[in-house]
């Protein structure tokens, strides 16, 4: 037993080496990448344990001292603590939920006779992803402010003005509709791609069978999706937590519209950053990590049972 085993030891090793000197090339492309996995991604995780340690940046990882749970209990009681975990999932479910208008798009842009209209449409729903969150903001408070465009179309029509960005009711609908704007083009690049891959005689034989326009996209184009839409849902669902974007929150709130608008990763920098709580912050940062492990395990365990799709 112990000679098949070094036998099978050995061929692997042999195989390795053959393919590495087949492919090494590509090998060395990889290496910056997971070089840079390694030293931005694995290195720093060792920073956890100021969790557990009131963090003194002159006393450094090693010399402060250990509190153990001190900063978890002061986070599950502190009295705001509810609130900004209730607000980051309201946004980070509602993201979820918000799924569908990019596979709509794709749905729409496959069905384009017309090439050149159809890359017009991608050109003009891809462009909001690449403007700076920062100007995305700066045109939500331009069009939404008292004198603006939306104030002055409502004194129009009857009503009166709003200041939406003082309201907190107003919030989540302006985050999720603007992320939606921004987002709904560039996601809906994946599911072009997915949908070139169906082989064009399944609509054929679809055709032949006597379907419609529409019966095609529900029983030939979703289907062929369908395990992409449930591979991205899943990647979503662990990330709920983070929907709520940091940057674009922090730009759009003010202490008038906390009560919907503080989210974790803004009051985690409130607590953290700018009182220089670090433990603090690290604590929050990983309760957070934790949620959403247990988020993805669950949500890829719940898909292998429903179907044939899973991350692993």
């Amino acid at each position: 037993m112990r000679k098949k085993v070094k036998l099978k030891e050995t061929k692997i090793k042999t195989t390795w080496r053959k393919d590495f000197k087949r492919n090494k090339s590509i090998y060395l492309m990889i290496a910056p990448v997971l070089l840079g996995f390694i030293i931005f991604k694995y290195l720093p995780l060792y920073g956890i344990v100021i969790a557990f340690k009131n963090y003194d940046i002159i006393m450094g990882f090693w010399d402060s001292p250990w509190v153990g749970l001190k900063y978890f209990r002061s986070f599950l009681t502190d009295p705001y603590a509810f609130r900004v975990v209730k607000n980051t999932l309201i946004i980070g479910v509602y993201s979820v939920l918000l799924f569908w208008p990019s596979i709509l798009l794709a749905l729409l842009l496959n069905e384009l006779r017309s090439k050149r209209l159809k890359k017009t449409i991608q050109s003009i729903s891809y462009l909001p992803h690449f403007i700076s969150t920062v100007v995305i903001v700066g045109m939500l408070m331009e069009l939404l402010n008292p004198t603006g465009v939306v104030n002055n179309l409502i004194v129009a029509l009857g009503g009166n003005r709003i200041a939406f960005f003082n309201k907190p009711d107003y919030f989540r609908t302006i985050y999720l509709v603007s992320g939606v704007w921004q987002g709904v083009g560039f996601s809906s690049i994946l599911y072009l791609a997915a949908l070139s891959g169906i082989d064009p005689q399944l609509y054929e034989a679809a055709e032949i069978d006597g379907a419609s326009r529409f019966g095609r996209v529900i029983h030939v184009s979703l289907p062929g999706i369908t395990p992409l839409i449930t591979i991205l849902l899943i990647l979503s669902v662990a990330n709920i937590l983070s929907h709520a974007g940091f940057e674009k929150v922090l730009l759009m709130q003010n202490p008038a519209i906390y009560k919907t608008a503080d989210v974790i990763s803004t009051y985690v920098y409130r607590r953290g950053i700018i009182n220089r709580n670090f433990s603090y912050a690290t604590t929050v940062g990983l309760l957070n990590s934790v949620v959403a492990f247990v988020l993805l395990y669950s949500s890829n365990k719940f898909s292998r049972r429903m179907g044939e799709t899973s991350l692993w």
